[in-house]
């Protein structure tokens, strides 16, 4: 209310003086000091706020491309790291591949060396009941051949005591012996 009176107080007067319009010595002072504000804050203010903006844009320029790159080197370890698996599993597949091989060859090696070694066997078998064979049919002939003419002594009554009489008597009795059997086999 007093600015109201003011302005009919001021009209009443009779005065040109507009009470919104300040007088020209505050605007004047006013403007002084806005510029001496503005000056400060242009040289003083600024390059300071300026400066630390800056800074702050490098820090954060600095850490995208510290991120980048270590991104870009995460990246590469990968790729390496998966060339290396690859590599890896290649050659584990190689080395079973390989092992399979080794274990069908030494497979095939063991049953060579077995058919071999059992035939061996069998041929020295083979030769070992033919030398015992041997044997039993020369010990057969002496003992057949001693009983024969202890018999053709006994029954012819004389004494068949010499060696190559006896010798063809066995002889002729095993062979008229072998081909009896030979005949009704």
């Amino acid at each position: 209310m007093l600015s109201l009176s003011t302005i009919v107080l001021a009209e009443s007067e009779g005065a040109s003086h507009n009470p919104i319009i300040p007088a020209p010595y505050d605007l004047l002072w006013s403007t002084v000091i806005f510029v001496v504000i503005v000056v400060a804050f242009v040289k003083v203010i600024l390059p300071k706020l300026q400066k630390v903006l800056d800074e702050r844009a490098e820090l954060i320029e600095g850490g995208i491309s510290k991120a980048e790159k270590a991104q870009a080197e995460a990246a590469a370890a990968l790729e390496e790291y998966t060339a290396q698996l690859t590599e890896a599993r290649a050659e584990a597949a190689r080395i079973r591949e390989d092992a399979r091989a080794e274990a069908t060859q030494i497979l095939s090696e063991s049953r060579d060396k077995a058919s071999v070694e059992a035939e061996r066997i069998a041929a020295t078998a083979q030769k070992q009941i033919e030398a015992e064979r041997q044997q039993a049919v020369v010990s057969l002939r002496t003992e057949v051949g001693s009983l024969a003419t202890e018999l053709a002594s006994k029954i012819v009554g004389e004494a068949l005591a010499d060696d190559a009489r006896q010798q063809r008597i066995v002889n002729g009795f095993l062979d008229d012996l072998e081909s009896t059997v030979k005949a009704e086999a």
